[in-house]
């Protein structure tokens, strides 16, 4: 039997007017310690986000998504929070804020391999 470890997760949100609380699960941030995994994955569906703000400028949107890939990764080109351990790279992308760009709580979960877990995460929550 494979051992399973322990993961942590959250949904990335797209909340296009804060003071309305409406908002389209648009990505994931999956955070495996013992495996030492930090990823996100997200999916812009235009139609869906058009249907609660058209106003909304895309191109903007998926260049914020992608600075989550960029931190969760640690890439040099994402600054100093991408050069913090995993852990606090996963915690700063999870902190409570009242932007655009919102995560859920952190929620936790047992898996075997993390790739075939985030990608049933954004399977079964944002597609």
């Amino acid at each position: 039997m494979q051992e399973r470890h322990l993961f942590e997760y959250a949904v990335i949100r797209v909340v296009p007017r804060v003071e309305r609380e409406e908002f389209i699960n648009t990505g994931i941030i999956l955070y495996c310690a013992k495996l030492k995994f930090l990823k996100s994955v997200y999916s812009l569906n235009a139609d869906r986000i058009a249907s609660l703000n058209c106003d909304l400028n895309l191109p903007d949107l998926g260049k914020n998504l992608e600075a989550f890939v960029q931190i969760c990764e640690g890439s040099a080109s994402s600054g100093p929070i991408g050069k913090l351990d995993a852990a606090s790279r996963f915690r700063w992308l999870t902190a409570t804020r009242s932007t655009v760009l919102q995560t859920s709580k952190v929620h936790p979960g047992f898996c075997v391999d993390p790739v075939e877990t985030i990608t049933k995460l954004k399977r079964d929550l944002v597609l």
